[in-house]
C-alpha cells in the first residue's frame, strides 16, 4: 500500500484544514509510519527567553508551503517513507527530570516498531531523551550539533539538566560516540577559556560559524562526513545557530551566526548517512517577525525528513 502524503493544496487551500506538520496525516490514521515529527511544547530548562514551548505549533503553521518534492535532493519524501505528524507529547513544565523521563519513553514507544523521530522543540533540554531512545537502539550514536552554544555546561544554578547541559549529560551517560561529536556555528563570548578544554575533554570538534564562511560549504561538509562515518547519525539543530537575520524568534541570539542557505546546504551534504533521529528546537514565536524563524525551522525539519527518506528502513 503506497503512503498516504499531504494534502492536495490545488484541492484543500494552504491555510485551511488541520495544521498538521506539511498537511501529512497524523499518526491515528495510518497502520504504520517509518518517520514521525513529533513536537515537544517545553521550555522549562531555558536560561534566557522563555516560549519555546509554542514553537511546535508554529512550525505546523509555517509548514503549510512546504511541498512534497525536494530538488535539492532529488527526492520525494511523502512518496518514499510513511511520514506523519505524532502530535505534541504531554510533558510535565514544572519538573524537569520528570518531564525528560516522559520523553524518552514516549520517544522508545513512538519508535519501537522502527519509526525515526523528528523531533520539534521546544528548549535543547528536550534533545537529550530522543538521544537515550536512539542509543538504546543503536548503541553509541554519533552527534552532529548545530548551535551558536557548546550546550556542554554542567550545571545553571546547580541544576544538571537544563538546555545548556544535554550533550554533556549525553557524554557522561556514554550514549554518544567521543570519535564523532562536532558542533556547527558556534560563536560568541563564553563565560571563560576553560569551556572550549572541557568541550574538548568531552570529545567534540568545533566548526564555528566563521570556519563555515571561510572554508565553504563543501569542505565543512566533507570534514564532517570523514568525522562520522558509517557510525549511527543523531542531528540536532538549535535554531540559533542561524544569525538573529535569520532566525530573531530564539531564546539566546548571538551575532555573527549561519545564513539559513547554509544551514541547509550543509544538512543536505549529509545524504546517505545512517541517520538515525534527529530534532529542530529553540523556536520563540513571541520573539519572532512574519514567521521568519519558523519558517526557516520547517525547512529544517522538512530537510531532515528528506534525508531520513533517503536512508535505509530501520
Amino acid at each position: 500500500m503506497p503512503p498516504i502524503g499531504p494534502l492536495d493544496s490545488s484541492r484543500v487551500p494552504r491555510f485551511a484544514g488541520f495544521a498538521t506538520f506539511a498537511r501529512l496525516p497524523r499518526l491515528d490514521e495510518v497502520a504504520h509510519a517509518d518517520v514521525a515529527v513529533v513536537g515537544v511544547p517545553f521550555d522549562s530548562g531555558v536560561s534566557y527567553r522563555p516560549g519555546a514551548r509554542f514553537g511546535p505549533a508554529a512550525v505546523r503553521e509555517a509548514s503549510r508551503l512546504l511541498r512534497p518534492y525536494h530538488p535539492a535532493l532529488d527526492v520525494s519524501p511523502f512518496e518514499q517513507r510513511q511520514v506523519v505528524d505524532a502530535g505534541d507529547l504531554a510533558v510535565n513544565p514544572f519538573n524537569i527530570g520528570e518531564a525528560i523521563d516522559k520523553v524518552q519513553q514516549d520517544a522508545e514507544d513512538l519508535s519501537a516498531g522502527g519509526t525515526r523521530l523528528v523531533t520539534v522543540g521546544g528548549d535543547h533540554t528536550i534533545a537529550l531523551p530522543p538521544l537515550r531512545a536512539a542509543a538504546k537502539k543503536h548503541g553509541p550514536v554519533a552527534l552532529l550539533h548545530f548551535d551558536a552554544h557548546l550546550d556542554t555546561w554542567d550545571t545553571y544554578f546547580g541544576e544538571p539538566y537544563t538546555h545548556g547541559t544535554p550533550f554533556r549529560r549525553a557524554v557522561e551517560e556514554g550514549i554518544r560516540d567521543t570519535s564523532a561529536l562536532s558542533h556547527v556555528g558556534t560563536r560568541g563570548p563564553l563565560y571563560g577559556k576553560r569551556d572550549l578544554e572541557e568541550d574538548r575533554r568531552l570529545g567534540f570538534g568545533i566548526v564555528t560559524s566563521g570556519d563555515v564562511l571561510r572554508r565553504g560549504i563543501d569542505e565543512t561538509v566533507d570534514a564532517l562526513r570523514q568525522r562520522i562515518g558509517n557510525r549511527p547519525l543523531y542531528v540536532s539543530v538549535d535554531i540559533d545557530v542561524l544569525d538573529p537575520a535569520h532566525a530573531p524568534g530564539t531564546g539566546t541570539p548571538e551575532a555573527g551566526g549561519m545564513t539559513s542557505r547554509e544551514l541547509l546546504e550543509i544538512l543536505r551534504g549529509h545524504r546517505d548517512l545512517h541517520l538515525v533521529g534527529a530534532d529542530a528546537v529553540e523556536l520563540v514565536p513571541a520573539y519572532d517577525h512574519a514567521e521568519i524563524t519558523a519558517i526557516a525551522v520547517s525547512h529544517v525539519a522538512y530537510d531532515l525528513v528528506s534525508l531520513l527518506a533517503l536512508g535505509k528502513n530501520e
